[in-house]
């Protein structure tokens, strides 16, 4: 925060000492922070689909190790490693943000350090108004913290908020050593005029990306007691928190809920889209494989190598042996020699013509058999 507000300082137009400034250096450090856990956010969404298509599988080892706790601890984390999962990546970028969002919350109460504040539960001291224009807060110097309480975005200081005493009031305001009293140039009511707006829409978007989430949860754990609880609370519980939270936060801590929820919806949609498109990929390619696979329409199956080879040598043989039975049993019988004909038996004639016709029928049927 404190280098972003350095750089749009430089910006013509805008100085140090605008609201405007100081605003973008709040958004611009959320919008820094979400870049780097950007890749982090990929995986954790990717670990969630891989814990998905393995639920059945986890569901079967409930059951059949339900009683025995111990053992279905270390099945469970034997099929996690076999998948590669690891359940901390799924809540990596959540935290990561928590201590971003209250160390930004911290600082942003510090620079307001009079008495009756929320400052004091962090063990801040108690100061005056001059003490606290005149005290450096972390990475900001007096000098710093002077432009950032006289900083006005319409006309509302960024670390003012509804539930603010009005005695606090004064260490937006010019002071002296003496403390003497200044009619401060904004009322509670601008306060709530525009921290209410950012309050709806950082509820708005916290509800929202519930939806989002839920709507891509598979059907069968809907039906989980527990996952449907959780998703009652992501859908109106949370929203509803920070609508009244809202009264109890800063200015710049709401533009900073509005920018991470506005940023968490935007971003769910590229990812699952870019997710979606790499799951059709793979699946047409795997069409593909399938069909350059699968034999043409009329085309005989071919057989495996040494298969073909095998069964033309096999129908050869079968069909050389066909040929030499049929012409075994073409071939005209001849007596023996020095045999007899049978009692009463005649001798057999053969005539020429009826042979060559013999042959050439036997030869027409094998030719039709080949």
């Amino acid at each position: 925060m404190w280098v972003w507000h350095k750089l749009f300082s430089m910006i013509p137009g805008l100085g140090p000492d605008k609201g405007v400034t100081w605003a973008l250096s709040v958004i611009f450090l959320v919008l820094t922070l979400r870049a780097i856990l950007y890749k982090p956010f990929v995986r954790q969404i990717k670990t969630t689909r891989q814990m998905q298509e393995f639920q059945p599988q986890m569901q079967a080892l409930r059951k059949k190790y339900g009683k025995d706790r111990q053992k279905l601890a270390l099945e469970m984390q034997k099929l996690q490693k076999e998948h590669g999962f690891n359940p901390l990546l799924g809540c990596l970028p959540a935290l990561l943000q928590v201590p971003v969002f209250i160390g930004l919350f911290h600082v942003l109460r510090s620079f307001n350090r009079m008495p009756g504040g929320a400052t004091q539960m962090f063990g801040s001291p108690e100061m005056t108004a001059y003490e606290t224009r005149h005290t450096p807060n972390y990475f900001f110097s007096a000098t710093d913290v002077q432009s950032f309480l006289d900083s006005r975005l319409f006309g509302v200081p960024l670390s003012s908020y509804v539930q603010e005493p009005v005695k606090q009031f004064q260490a937006f305001m010019p002071v002296n050593i003496n403390n003497d009293f200044i009619q401060p140039d904004f009322e509670k009511w601008q306060i709530l005029a525009l921290s209410l707006p950012l309050m709806i829409v950082a509820a708005l978007a916290t509800h929202f990306n519930a939806r989002a989430s839920i709507a891509r949860q598979p059907v069968a754990s809907l039906d989980n007691p527990q996952t449907a609880i959780m998703n009652r609370l992501m859908l109106w519980v949370f929203p509803i928190g920070v609508l009244v939270g809202g009264f109890f936060l800063p200015v710049a801590i709401l533009i900073y809920w509005v920018t991470q929820n506005i940023w968490t919806y935007c971003q769910q949609h590229i990812v699952f889209g870019n997710l979606d498109k790499e799951d059709e990929e793979k699946k047409k390619l795997a069409q593909e494989k399938r069909a350059e696979n699968a034999p043409k329409p009329g085309a005989k199956p071919v057989a495996k190598k040494g298969g073909a080879q095998a069964a033309k040598a096999v129908d050869t043989a079968a069909g050389a042996e066909t040929e030499d039975a049929e012409e075994a049993t073409d071939a005209p019988s001849k007596p023996t020699p020095g045999a007899k004909p049978a009692a009463g038996a005649k001798p057999k004639q053969q005539h020429p013509s009826g042979n060559a016709r013999q042959r050439q029928r036997n030869q027409q049927q094998r030719k039709k058999r080949r």
